[in-house]
Protein backbone atom coordinates (compact mmCIF):
# COMPACT_ATOMS: atom_id res chain seq x y z
CA UNK A 1 0.00 0.00 0.00
CA UNK A 2 1.13 3.27 -0.84
CA UNK A 3 2.62 5.95 1.31
CA UNK A 4 1.23 9.49 2.45
CA UNK A 5 3.25 12.05 0.86
CA UNK A 6 1.39 15.11 1.40
CA UNK A 7 -0.20 15.44 4.93
CA UNK A 8 2.78 14.35 7.15
CA UNK A 9 2.31 17.39 9.02
CA UNK A 10 -0.83 17.41 10.18
CA UNK A 11 -1.40 13.29 9.57
CA UNK A 12 -2.17 12.97 13.61
CA UNK A 13 -5.47 16.13 13.36
CA UNK A 14 -6.84 14.27 10.44
CA UNK A 15 -6.07 10.88 11.76
CA UNK A 16 -8.26 12.28 15.25
CA UNK A 17 -10.76 13.90 12.51
CA UNK A 18 -11.59 10.22 10.77
CA UNK A 19 -11.50 8.03 13.96
CA UNK A 20 -14.12 10.95 15.06
CA UNK A 21 -15.99 11.16 12.16
CA UNK A 22 -17.73 8.26 10.74
CA UNK A 23 -16.73 8.51 6.93
CA UNK A 24 -18.95 6.59 4.00
CA UNK A 25 -17.17 4.85 1.45
CA UNK A 26 -13.71 4.63 0.45
CA UNK A 27 -11.28 6.37 3.18
CA UNK A 28 -11.65 10.01 1.89
CA UNK A 29 -7.55 11.19 3.12
CA UNK A 30 -6.51 8.86 0.78
CA UNK A 31 -8.19 9.94 -2.59
CA UNK A 32 -8.20 13.42 -2.42
CA UNK A 33 -4.30 13.43 -1.95
CA UNK A 34 -3.43 11.26 -4.56
CA UNK A 35 -6.05 13.34 -6.84
CA UNK A 36 -4.02 16.69 -5.25
CA UNK A 37 -0.95 15.06 -6.93
CA UNK A 38 -2.72 15.75 -11.02
CA UNK A 39 -3.80 18.85 -9.90
CA UNK A 40 -1.95 22.37 -9.32
CA UNK A 41 -3.25 23.62 -6.48
CA UNK A 42 -1.60 27.14 -4.80
CA UNK A 43 -3.04 29.61 -1.98
CA UNK A 44 -5.04 32.14 -2.68
CA UNK A 45 -7.37 30.19 -5.05
CA UNK A 46 -10.95 29.23 -4.75
CA UNK A 47 -11.88 25.73 -4.88
CA UNK A 48 -15.60 23.67 -4.65
CA UNK A 49 -15.28 20.40 -2.72
CA UNK A 50 -18.73 19.25 -4.24
CA UNK A 51 -19.90 16.44 -1.66
CA UNK A 52 -17.75 17.17 0.89
CA UNK A 53 -19.60 15.15 3.16
CA UNK A 54 -18.08 15.54 6.73
CA UNK A 55 -15.78 17.78 5.49
CA UNK A 56 -12.32 15.73 5.43
CA UNK A 57 -11.48 16.36 2.09
CA UNK A 58 -12.23 20.01 2.51
CA UNK A 59 -9.54 20.40 6.08
CA UNK A 60 -7.08 18.88 3.31
CA UNK A 61 -7.02 21.67 1.02
CA UNK A 62 -6.94 24.27 3.52
CA UNK A 63 -4.02 23.02 5.25
CA UNK A 64 -1.54 21.27 2.47
CA UNK A 65 -2.39 24.05 -0.33
CA UNK A 66 -3.68 27.29 1.46
CA UNK A 67 -6.61 27.68 -0.76
CA UNK A 68 -10.18 28.70 0.20
CA UNK A 69 -12.38 26.16 0.19
CA UNK A 70 -16.22 26.29 -0.51
CA UNK A 71 -17.60 22.50 1.55
CA UNK A 72 -20.83 21.70 -0.22
CA UNK A 73 -22.91 19.02 0.27
CA UNK A 74 -26.59 18.29 0.56
CA UNK A 75 -26.98 15.84 3.57
CA UNK A 76 -24.35 16.91 6.03
CA UNK A 77 -25.40 19.85 8.53
CA UNK A 78 -23.19 23.08 7.53
CA UNK A 79 -23.61 23.77 11.10
CA UNK A 80 -21.88 20.72 11.82
CA UNK A 81 -19.26 20.70 8.99
CA UNK A 82 -18.89 24.36 10.72
CA UNK A 83 -18.19 23.35 14.44
CA UNK A 84 -15.69 20.58 12.78
CA UNK A 85 -14.21 23.65 10.52
CA UNK A 86 -13.77 25.54 13.66
CA UNK A 87 -12.05 22.42 15.79
CA UNK A 88 -9.55 21.87 13.04
CA UNK A 89 -8.64 25.79 12.51
CA UNK A 90 -9.58 26.37 9.16
CA UNK A 91 -12.74 28.04 9.53
CA UNK A 92 -11.27 31.43 7.86
CA UNK A 93 -10.54 29.42 4.87
CA UNK A 94 -13.50 26.59 4.31
CA UNK A 95 -16.74 28.03 4.12
CA UNK A 96 -20.07 25.30 4.55
CA UNK A 97 -22.76 24.56 2.17
CA UNK A 98 -25.51 22.99 1.63
CA UNK A 99 -26.90 22.78 -1.76
CA UNK A 100 -28.47 20.10 -4.57
CA UNK A 101 -26.17 19.30 -7.45
CA UNK A 102 -28.46 21.22 -9.78
CA UNK A 103 -29.17 24.46 -7.82
CA UNK A 104 -25.65 25.42 -6.79
CA UNK A 105 -25.78 29.15 -5.47
CA UNK A 106 -22.50 30.39 -7.28
CA UNK A 107 -21.51 32.81 -9.90
CA UNK A 108 -20.17 31.17 -13.38
CA UNK A 109 -16.45 31.23 -13.54
CA UNK A 110 -16.16 31.95 -9.53
CA UNK A 111 -13.70 28.63 -8.93
CA UNK A 112 -10.08 28.00 -9.99
CA UNK A 113 -10.77 24.72 -9.67
CA UNK A 114 -13.88 22.06 -8.84
CA UNK A 115 -13.69 18.17 -6.89
CA UNK A 116 -15.49 15.44 -5.93
CA UNK A 117 -14.12 13.07 -3.56
CA UNK A 118 -16.71 9.89 -4.41
CA UNK A 119 -19.71 11.54 -4.53
CA UNK A 120 -19.96 12.82 -8.45
CA UNK A 121 -20.79 10.26 -9.93
CA UNK A 122 -24.68 10.44 -8.19
CA UNK A 123 -25.05 13.20 -10.13
CA UNK A 124 -22.75 13.54 -12.92
CA UNK A 125 -23.40 10.84 -14.74
CA UNK A 126 -26.60 12.71 -16.89
CA UNK A 127 -25.01 13.90 -20.03
CA UNK A 128 -26.27 17.33 -19.51
CA UNK A 129 -24.96 18.07 -15.98
CA UNK A 130 -21.09 18.58 -17.07
CA UNK A 131 -22.26 21.27 -19.62
CA UNK A 132 -25.00 22.86 -17.80
CA UNK A 133 -24.04 22.92 -14.35
CA UNK A 134 -20.12 21.66 -13.71
CA UNK A 135 -18.54 23.26 -16.57
CA UNK A 136 -19.60 26.70 -15.66
CA UNK A 137 -18.47 26.74 -12.29
CA UNK A 138 -14.95 26.86 -13.46
CA UNK A 139 -12.98 29.85 -14.60
CA UNK A 140 -11.32 29.76 -18.08
CA UNK A 141 -8.36 27.39 -17.86
CA UNK A 142 -9.72 26.33 -14.62
CA UNK A 143 -9.48 22.65 -13.16
CA UNK A 144 -11.48 20.15 -12.62
CA UNK A 145 -10.58 16.60 -10.76
CA UNK A 146 -13.14 13.44 -9.76
CA UNK A 147 -12.30 10.85 -7.96
CA UNK A 148 -15.22 7.69 -7.70
CA UNK A 149 -16.11 3.89 -7.41
CA UNK A 150 -15.86 2.56 -10.46
CA UNK A 151 -15.37 -0.18 -13.17
CA UNK A 152 -12.36 -1.51 -14.60
CA UNK A 153 -14.69 -1.62 -17.78
CA UNK A 154 -18.33 -1.47 -18.81
CA UNK A 155 -20.37 -4.61 -18.36
CA UNK A 156 -20.77 -6.24 -21.31
CA UNK A 157 -24.61 -7.63 -20.22
CA UNK A 158 -25.19 -7.09 -16.50
CA UNK A 159 -24.33 -7.38 -13.45
CA UNK A 160 -22.58 -10.08 -12.71
CA UNK A 161 -24.78 -13.08 -11.22
CA UNK A 162 -22.44 -13.30 -7.92
CA UNK A 163 -22.63 -9.62 -7.44
CA UNK A 164 -26.31 -9.21 -7.77
CA UNK A 165 -27.24 -9.63 -4.06
CA UNK A 166 -25.15 -6.73 -2.76
CA UNK A 167 -25.84 -4.49 -5.64
CA UNK A 168 -27.86 -1.32 -5.11
CA UNK A 169 -29.50 0.83 -7.86
CA UNK A 170 -27.58 3.57 -7.18
CA UNK A 171 -24.14 1.51 -8.43
CA UNK A 172 -25.54 1.66 -11.98
CA UNK A 173 -23.47 5.27 -12.06
CA UNK A 174 -20.61 2.80 -11.36
CA UNK A 175 -18.50 3.32 -14.92
CA UNK A 176 -14.81 2.99 -16.14
CA UNK A 177 -12.76 5.67 -16.70
CA UNK A 178 -12.64 5.53 -20.43
CA UNK A 179 -16.24 6.34 -20.01
CA UNK A 180 -15.89 9.25 -17.91
CA UNK A 181 -13.37 10.82 -19.54
CA UNK A 182 -15.79 10.44 -23.14
CA UNK A 183 -18.51 12.51 -21.34
CA UNK A 184 -16.26 14.81 -20.49
CA UNK A 185 -14.30 15.53 -23.76
CA UNK A 186 -17.39 15.21 -26.12
CA UNK A 187 -18.68 18.70 -24.75
CA UNK A 188 -15.81 20.52 -26.22
CA UNK A 189 -15.65 22.47 -22.93
CA UNK A 190 -12.80 20.40 -21.41
CA UNK A 191 -9.71 18.63 -22.15
CA UNK A 192 -9.02 16.06 -19.79
CA UNK A 193 -5.48 15.64 -18.99
CA UNK A 194 -6.19 12.79 -16.84
CA UNK A 195 -7.87 9.16 -16.43
CA UNK A 196 -7.48 6.03 -15.25
CA UNK A 197 -8.09 3.23 -12.70
CA UNK A 198 -6.38 4.29 -9.04
CA UNK A 199 -3.13 1.71 -8.85
CA UNK A 200 -4.72 -0.85 -6.09
CA UNK A 201 -8.23 1.04 -6.10
CA UNK A 202 -10.20 -1.98 -5.18
CA UNK A 203 -7.89 -2.71 -1.66
CA UNK A 204 -8.05 1.40 -1.05
CA UNK A 205 -11.78 0.87 -1.15
CA UNK A 206 -12.25 -2.45 0.62
CA UNK A 207 -10.46 -0.73 3.66
CA UNK A 208 -13.47 0.99 4.43
CA UNK A 209 -16.82 -0.11 2.70
CA UNK A 210 -18.88 -2.10 0.68
CA UNK A 211 -16.68 -5.33 1.85
CA UNK A 212 -19.60 -8.38 0.90
CA UNK A 213 -19.92 -6.11 -3.08
CA UNK A 214 -16.10 -6.10 -3.57
CA UNK A 215 -15.55 -10.15 -1.92
CA UNK A 216 -17.94 -10.83 -4.48
CA UNK A 217 -16.32 -9.11 -7.65
CA UNK A 218 -14.71 -12.56 -8.96
CA UNK A 219 -14.21 -10.92 -12.62
CA UNK A 220 -12.46 -7.74 -11.27
CA UNK A 221 -14.52 -5.08 -12.39
CA UNK A 222 -14.56 -2.54 -9.43
CA UNK A 223 -11.83 -0.16 -8.99
CA UNK A 224 -11.78 3.45 -8.49
CA UNK A 225 -11.30 6.00 -10.72
CA UNK A 226 -9.85 9.31 -11.33
CA UNK A 227 -9.84 11.81 -13.96
CA UNK A 228 -8.73 15.75 -14.14
CA UNK A 229 -9.44 17.87 -16.90
CA UNK A 230 -8.87 22.00 -17.43
CA UNK A 231 -11.51 23.94 -18.99
CA UNK A 232 -11.07 25.39 -22.30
Amino acid sequence: MREFKLCQKYYKEYEKFFNENKMLGPNAMWLIEMLCEKMDLKPGMRVLDMGCGTGLTSIFLAKEFGVTVFANDLWISPTENYKRFVEMKVDDKVFPIRSEAHSLPYADEFFDAAISIDAYHYFGTDELYFPNYFSRLVKRTGQYGIVSPGLTKEFEKSVPQEMKPYWEPDMYTFHSALWWKDLWQKTGLADVTFAAEIPEGKEIWRKDADFELLDSDKEGYLTLIMMTAIKK
